[in-house]
């Protein structure tokens, strides 16, 4: 039987026309024996897997196999042999336990290593002694961990610092990718990536450069991907403002809630009292974040300037005191109304004089004729002494009793 043939024409042959002859000649022309080969399954082996090295079109009266490492056929890279006739594995130098030859003469190794990677060769031998050789190879790839980011600078300073995120550990064989906000990063000259993509560079970070950051790790045979990491780039803060629920309060009866307003992230708060860090007494609590100070109840010796201060590695800010003035009841004889109308008047009295003298006289003088006139007021550190009429006397504190001592115990100057 001959193979058909195209008819003789002058001019080009069509396209499709082409085609159909090469592959009727092509299936006319196939060999009557396929050639001998092995293949590796799965082609792309994982750490800790079997792997059968499958052989095809074996044919023949075969008396045995013979598996070596290695591409060539050297006694002390043989693995194992088997006759076919007996069905008998025999071990050579280079068998690890784990390889077995089956009847068809593929090889079977159990709980492939990465040391088990490489070419290997098989060897045929036919009853008439003549000899088949084919050599293969085995790829074997580890199943990749959960990667980790590390940092260098964990508290870069905006604009300042630069940081490499690390993706590891590291592997062969294995390539790299970078997310930021679960998105492929952005084409920036800030960014570049190594070589093999496993560290990444941000030059002089900003605020917006916080993430979060992942990695993913890849080979054949698996994938995996980091936690999420988060960069902390810290920036100048902004000074803070205190919230209080009363500056005017009253000893053993009120409580003072001071609260550190910021809008400022990932920063410290503490707190002063009277030009020195806060003490904290028993009576007093902070928020977990320190940014709310309670005072319950509230005592003279409370009475004071209060501010706060956040900051985090990279700067600091104080903002604006706060003056909690402490009213308190002092224990004394009742007066009566007409008393008190009387006292109330010759306060007036003294008040208007003062006023009066104010437009004749310096302001010492007035200061001086006020304490021969015995009109007592406390000026200092913005502290101002009101009297409060009751029953009993009342005094007020800002935290400065001392620059009136007259009405330390709550007595009025005669």
């Amino acid at each position: 039987m001959k193979p058909p043939s195209a008819h003789a024409r002058r001019g080009c042959i069509p396209w499709n026309g082409l085609l159909l002859a090469v592959s009727l000649l092509t299936f006319w022309n196939l060999p009557t024996t396929a050639h001998l080969t092995f293949e590796s399954v799965p082609f792309n082996a994982a750490e800790g897997t079997d792997v059968l090295l499958l052989v095809h079109n074996v044919t023949g009266d075969l008396l045995g196999y013979g598996w070596y490492r290695g591409e060539r056929v050297e006694n002390n890279q043989l693995i194992a042999s088997c006759r076919v006739y007996t069905q008998v594995n025999t071990p050579g130098p280079a068998h690890s336990g784990r390889g077995t030859i089956y009847p068809n003469g593929s090889l079977l190794i159990q709980t492939v290593t990465q040391n088990d990677t490489g070419y290997y060769t098989l060897l045929i031998t036919k009853n008439d002694l003549q000899t088949e050789r084919l050599a293969g190879q085995l790829r074997v790839y580890p199943v990749l961990p959960k990667p980790v980011i590390t940092s260098n600078n964990s508290n870069p300073k905006e604009l300042e610092d630069t940081v490499v995120l690390t993706c590891g550990p590291e592997t062969p064989n294995t390539s790299h990718v970078w997310w930021i906000n679960n998105q492929s990063l952005p084409n920036s000259t800030r960014l570049e990536l190594s070589e093999d993509n496993r560290t990444l560079t941000l030059f002089h970070v900003t605020r917006n450069d916080t993430g979060p950051y992942m990695c993913e790790t890849r080979n054949p045979v698996s994938v995996s991907r980091s936690d999420p990491f988060t960069l902390n780039v810290f920036y100048p803060v902004a000074q803070p403002s205190i919230e209080a629920s009363n500056t005017t309060v009253t000893e053993h009866e009120n409580t003072v809630v001071l609260t550190c307003r910021t809008n400022d992230t990932g920063i410290s708060v503490s707190w002063f009292f009277s030009d020195q860090s806060l003490l904290l007494t028993e009576k007093m609590t902070l928020s977990p974040d320190n940014s709310t100070l309670s005072i319950d109840p509230v005592r003279r010796e409370d009475a004071g300037d209060y501010w706060c201060e956040v900051s985090n590695p990279s700067s600091s800010s104080i903002g604006d005191p706060v003056t909690v003035v402490v009213l308190w009841r002092e224990n004394g004889p009742a007066l009566s109304m007409e008393v008190l109308t009387v006292i109330a008047i010759g306060v007036l009295v003294r008040v208007a004089l003062v006023a009066a003298l104010g437009f004749l006289f310096s302001s010492r003088g007035v200061e001086a004729l006020v304490e021969k006139g015995g009109l007592h007021s406390l000026l200092g550190k913005g502290a101002l002494l009101v009297p409060y009429f009751d029953t009993n006397a009342v005094t007020s504190s800002s935290g400065n009793p001392q620059d009136n001592p007259d009405l330390s115990e709550g007595q009025w100057p005669e």
